[in-house]
């Protein structure tokens, strides 16, 4: 790979790993059961006592997101839909599942020959900004399905009556408040089985997960990156090597590669605030995703 001026990561200048076809998918083949510190981490704040619901978290789409989403959300009636919200069935089932998924993913993460190369400040910055994606992108991997019921938040009436804080002010609260409605926007969750639906009908494979989760991994659109020009190419081959391996196994199907990156752009309509409310709260409380992500990757 070219090197970056004034990028410090060893890979834009070693060029060792020049293709990260192979760093991905030795990364994929490394995964096995034996207990790893992060999975202590996790483990240690999942049997925690559970813990009252805590407040809702607001989740507006991005500008980016499917036009799908956006025409649901722009649909919902203020007075009622915009009120239904899901909480999971078996909470204690599918978080033990996640967090399980959660573990694989940070140790795939740590893999990556690639990914260790970078300056630690972009590791970090990745991390934060990527973990939710990787996790319902190994959500679909292992086919991991999950079932809500409907509950509805309070009316406004109902919040003046009760005292309850508006919609505005439960979008990121300090401490959360008891007594808000449990669970997560039935279009938030919708978006989440959309996309597990589309991986599962396309049939993806365990190489075109890795290198999916190589171009999830790699965003070069996140704020802050040192080593930019580096985190771009690393998308582009892992793009690149997605599309070989797709014409060498899949000749029949001159539309998969495209169908795959569709796919992967439903990412973008679901937000980290949704998947840690839906998946860890129930079970785990109010805990920053962050500092779970720290403890398990650094050992913190």
């Amino acid at each position: 790979m070219a090197t970056v001026e004034g990028c410090h990561c060893r890979g834009a200048a070693g060029g060792r790993n020049s293709s990260i076809l192979y760093s991905i998918l030795k990364s994929d083949s490394l995964l096995s059961s034996d207990e790893h510190p992060q999975q202590h981490a996790l483990h240690h704040l999942v049997h925690k006592t559970t813990t009252t619901t805590s407040s809702s978290t607001s989740t507006s789409s991005s500008s980016s997101a499917p036009t799908a989403l956006l025409e649901l959300r722009q649909q919902a009636c203020s007075c009622n839909s915009t009120r239904r919200r899901g909480i999971l069935r078996a909470p204690q089932v599918t978080c033990k599942a996640a967090s399980a998924v959660l573990v694989k993913t940070i140790r795939f993460v740590k893999n990556v020959p690639c990914f260790r190369e970078l300056p630690e400040d972009d590791q970090l910055v990745l991390v934060r900004s990527g973990w939710a994606a990787l996790l319902v992108l190994g959500l679909a991997h292992d086919r991991v399905d999950f079932e809500t019921t409907e509950t509805v938040e309070p009316s406004m009436l109902q919040r003046i009556l009760t005292g309850l804080p508006d919609r505005q002010s439960e979008v990121a609260p300090a401490e959360p408040s008891r007594g808000v409605a449990a669970g997560v926007c039935l279009v938030d969750i919708q978006a989440i089985k959309a996309f597990l639906k589309k991986c599962w009908t396309l049939d993806i494979s365990t190489k075109e997960y890795a290198y999916l989760k190589g171009a999830v991994l790699f965003n070069p659109d996140v704020l802050g990156l040192r080593c930019l020009h580096y985190i771009q190419s690393l998308r582009r081959e892992s793009h690149q090597a997605l599309n070989e391996h797709v014409k060498l196994i899949h000749r029949e199907d001159s539309t998969r590669f495209a169908k795959l990156l569709i796919a992967l752009s439903m990412l973008r309509a679901i937000s980290p605030p949704v998947v840690a409310q839906l998946f860890f709260k129930p079970v785990i409380g109010a805990v920053n995703m962050e500092e779970v992500l720290l403890e398990m990757f650094y050992g913190k």
